[in-house]
Parts: C-alpha cells; sequence; structure tokens
C-alpha cells in the first residue's frame, strides 16, 4: 500500500501519433514533424536513427534521409489532447496537466477502495479505447520516480515502482534520465566521473552545491528519489495580459512602439516559462479623452517574441489613427493551449531558438526586466 501514490501519463511520440491516427498509412515509418527548419517531435521510428527534437531537420534527414516531413498541426494536437484532458478530469478528483500531451494524478488513499495500479491501468485503457492514442505510465510515491518510470515503460508500457524500492530503481539507470539534467549538467557530471544515478546519490550534497549552485541540492535529492512536490490542481488559464499608463500623455510613435515591443516581449517569456503557447494577439490604445479601442489577430500557435511584435505593431499602426495624446496602450494573448516551447519550433528557426534560449537563460538569471529585444 502506498502511503502517497502519484500516477504519470505521457503520450507517446504524441505529435506523430495523431498524425498516424488522422493516416494510417504513415503508421511505422520513421516521422519528422517540423517547422521552417528545426524538428518539433518524431516518431520512435525516427528516432531509432538518432533523430531528436530540436535538431535541424537537415541534419535529421541525413541520419534518416527516408523519413518523411510532416509541417505539424497544432489544431489537432491541442483538439486530441483537450480530449484526454477531458477524460482524466470526469475520471479523477485531483490532476495536474504539465504540458499538451502529459499528465500527473494524485491517487493517495485509493488503495483501500481499488487500488491504484488497477485504476491506473483501467484509465490508461480508457484513454487509449476513446482516443485511439498509445499512451504510457508510471505509479509510484512522488512525480519524480513516476515520471522516470513512464520513461522506462515507453513506448505504450506501463512501470509500478513499489514503496520502499524508488531509489533501488533510479539506482542502475544513467543521470541524464533524471528530469532537468541536460546536456550540460551530464557533460559536467561526466567529467566528474558521474554517470549512474548511483554514484550521483553517493556524491555529498555539498559538493554537488558547490559545483551547480541550488541546482546541485536538487540534483542531490533526485537521485535519492526525493519529491515531496505536490500535484497542482489543474485550471487551464486562457489569456494573460498586461497594460500601461503614462504618467505623461503622448503622441510620441517611436516611444510608444518600443513600449508596445517591451511588454510584447516580456509576455511572451511569460508563455514560454508556463509551457503555454498563444492564437490570437490583442493590442488595445486609450487616447487623452479616454475612448478606448483594440484590435485582435487569429495566428499560428507561437511564444516567438519577433512574430509576436510584428503583429503588435501591425496592429498598433490600424489602430493609432488618429494622431492624439495617448494614456494608455495594452496587449492580451488569448487562445491558449498548453505544450512546452518546443511546440512554437512550428515557427521558429534555428538561429532564433538559440537566440531566444539564450535571452530567456539570462532572464531567469539576472530578471526578465533586464533584457529585451532591440
Amino acid at each position: 500500500m502506498f502511503d502517497r501514490a502519484i500516477l504519470h501519463l505521457d503520450l507517446d511520440a504524441f505529435f506523430a501519433s495523431v498524425e498516424c491516427l488522422k493516416n494510417s498509412a504513415l503508421k511505422g515509418r520513421p516521422l519528422i514533424i517540423g517547422g521552417r527548419s528545426v524538428v518539433a517531435s518524431c516518431s520512435y521510428e525516427a528516432r531509432a536513427f538518432g533523430v531528436r527534437s530540436a535538431m535541424p531537420v537537415k541534419m535529421a534527414l541525413r541520419l534518416c534521409p527516408d523519413a518523411t516531413v510532416i509541417r505539424g498541426d497544432m489544431d489537432s494536437y491541442s483538439k486530441y489532447s483537450e480530449l484526454i484532458t477531458n477524460i482524466i478530469e470526469e475520471e479523477v478528483p485531483l490532476f495536474e496537466k504539465y504540458s499538451i500531451d502529459e499528465f500527473y494524478v494524485d491517487l493517495t488513499g485509493m488503495d483501500r477502495h481499488f487500488g491504484c495500479w488497477n485504476w491506473s491501468k483501467e484509465l490508461r485503457q480508457k484513454i487509449m479505447k476513446e482516443s485511439g492514442l498509445p499512451i504510457s505510465l508510471g505509479l509510484s510515491t512522488n512525480k519524480l520516480v513516476s515520471k522516470v518510470g513512464t520513461g522506462e515503460a515507453k513506448p505504450n508500457g506501463m512501470k509500478l515502482v513499489d514503496l520502499g524500492t524508488e531509489k533501488q530503481f533510479l539506482a542502475p539507470l544513467a543521470v541524464k534520465k533524471l528530469p532537468s539534467v541536460g546536456q550540460y549538467t551530464y557533460k559536467k557530471l561526466s567529467f566528474m566521473g558521474i554517470r549512474k544515478i548511483q554514484q550521483l546519490s553517493q556524491v555529498p550534497p555539498q559538493l554537488l552545491e558547490r559545483e551547480f549552485g541550488r541546482h546541485g541540492r536538487s540534483l542531490w535529492k533526485k537521485a535519492n528519489a526525493i519529491d515531496d512536490s505536490p500535484v497542482v490542481p489543474y485550471h487551464e488559464r486562457k489569456s494573460i495580459s498586461t497594460e500601461s499608463t503614462f504618467q505623461i500623455d503622448t503622441t510620441n510613435v517611436h516611444w510608444l512602439k518600443e513600449r508596445l515591443r517591451y511588454m510584447v516581449s516580456q509576455l511572451a517569456f511569460e508563455l514560454r516559462q508556463s509551457g503555454k503557447l498563444t492564437s490570437n494577439i490583442s493590442v488595445k490604445i486609450r487616447y487623452s479623452d479616454f475612448n478606448t479601442f483594440s484590435k485582435q489577430r487569429k495566428l499560428a500557435y507561437t511564444a516567438n517574441d519577433s512574430v509576436l511584435m510584428l503583429h503588435a505593431q501591425e496592429l498598433f499602426d490600424q489602430l493609432y489613427q488618429r494622431r492624439q495624446m495617448l494614456r494608455l496602450i495594452g496587449v492580451k494573448f488569448s487562445g491558449l493551449v498548453q505544450g512546452q516551447p518546443q511546440l512554437d519550433l512550428f515557427d521558429t528557426d534555428q538561429k532564433e531558438l538559440n537566440l531566444l534560449k539564450a535571452m530567456d537563460g539570462v532572464r531567469r538569471r539576472f530578471g526578465s526586466k533586464l533584457v529585451a529585444r532591440c
């Protein structure tokens, strides 16, 4: 019996699986879902050749020349994600939608009634039957171990990690299988001679803090299967917005556009940090006589600064026709969908992707207000 029971659900190669559901002729073939020049996702058949997300499409095709490249359809992916969200919502009192294809469910206490493991298996079967999509799951006492368990169960499998066996389960796995261990952290750990989670669990936390800062303590806890983070109740946020009321009304168009660019940049960063994309942008202006006007525009799902700035400035140009004093300007993103920022690869080339990552890294370290596009 679990004292705490956390279920992790992850749709297998979600984008590729949806494409195969729409076109059965694609099943069993290597698929690359990509945008302008970057891989957004790929099928397991393509992964077998070394293809990975965020890889340049040209490189992916060199590794797997027989792959089929598909532009991607965020509307379809969002529709299937919403379907699965609704199925889970009907069945459980507390769940977290971590991304467009990933969920956590708190099943604590269910062992007294039906059994967490049996219930988890039945939920998985229901999702597969009603959506037609493959899904893997992991069940343990915390979110960390359950997520790693799901990774080990993929594709289309299940993993139960019994109470008291969490460290034993993690021990033989490569450290890169721990969430948040990216390429840089993995390389640094490798240089330290640490390649397995068991090795990492035995390193004094003080040493890891010295090498990795606050992240070092987190690494030690993860390696020792310690995670008390709660399942955050799911509430879909429909929009985000910001407004700026000026101390002195102005007609300075250059200044107004610079202010607009800054506001868009901050909101786009917030989108990426929360793993969301927007499909609608609106701009609002208020004149000194308090007359207020706004315009909105539908667009392909994105969290890309440059794309959103272009639309915002075009909307502003359409709105600001009277050339009278303005006292307020505002921006709103709506039609949000949950998903990791990599979904935006449909509208982002490699150089733009690298720039966004670099800027976001600086923002996270020094504060979002200190960095903006010129």
